[in-house]
């Protein structure tokens, strides 16, 4: 539930933050006819990830068992390196981040209502797609019962009102300490998914060490397992290539996300 929660809050925040810039823009430059295009485009873009989301469900149990393990792995996999990407990308752009939007919005505005549409789709299907598929290759790694599904809407309704919050000014945040944690805990998340893709395609045969478990909890405590599949996306079993490539792979993404500025300028 935890993992879910955070990645709809982390992922939702920063869609209503896009919006509520490019709406805050229009209603200051006195374009209020155009929200309706701008709405329309981020309507588009809801029912897109919607539908992605569905169709990945729709097409993973339609697969054989070997076709499911190859399909879970590799989106488990593609999803972990669209969110680590997203994730350095947010850090990097975030303070040009509304300029950028606002450029884009004042270029489509002459172009007529289609360019507005097709601007605002694109500045949140890139944030729903995304999540969308990290979702979707999450609920494989946590547990199959309700919980991870009332993270999400949890986390989508949290990230909801404190959009709205924000842009009415109701409540101020640090967004740059805000997206730092998240961005940390999503990471940490990712790394979970990259373990369970690990094993599914150990279990197909593609990869070595399917039965070589650093540990093998068989009837392990519903609340154990259910807290570390929740939190870090490691669940009762491991094998010694998930637990090397996680270990890799937090180590190295952590140390570069939260390396301080100068030092990372003075390395480049």
């Amino acid at each position: 539930m935890f993992s879910t929660f955070l990645i709809a809050l982390r992922e939702g925040l920063e869609a209503a933050l896009i919006i509520g810039i490019l709406v805050a823009y229009l209603v200051r430059s006195n374009q209020r006819r155009a929200l309706l295009s701008l709405w329309t485009g981020v309507g588009i873009a809801v029912i897109s990830s919607l539908a992605f989301g569905a169709f990945l469900t729709f097409t993973s149990t339609q697969l054989s068992v070997a076709g499911e393990q190859v399909f879970a792995g590799t989106t488990s996999i593609v999803a972990v390196v669209l969110v680590t990407y997203m994730v350095f990308w947010m850090k990097r752009i975030a303070r040009s981040l509304k300029n950028e939007l606002q450029s884009k919005v004042e270029s489509a505005i002459p172009l007529g209502k289609l360019a507005l549409i097709s601007a605002s789709f694109f500045a949140v299907a890139r944030e729903g797609l995304e999540t969308a598929l990290f979702i979707f290759s999450n609920f494989k790694t946590v547990s199959t019962d309700s919980a991870p599904a009332l993270g999400l809407i949890l986390g989508l309704a949290a990230a909801i009102g404190l959009g709205i919050a924000i842009y009415k000014q109701s409540v101020k945040i640090n967004l740059g300490k805000f997206f730092t944690v998240t961005g940390t805990a999503l990471l940490i998340v990712a790394g979970g998914v990259l373990s369970h893709g690990i094993y599914e395609f150990q279990e197909f045969g593609a990869l070595p060490g399917a039965n070589s478990y650093v540990w093998n909890w068989v009837g392990a405590n519903d609340v154990i397992s259910t807290l570390l599949a929740g939190t870090i996306g490691i669940g009762t079993t491991l094998t010694w290539l998930q637990l090397i490539i996680w270990a890799c792979f937090l180590t190295l993404t952590l140390r570069a996300y939260l390396a301080p500025k100068k030092a990372v300028s003075q390395k480049l």
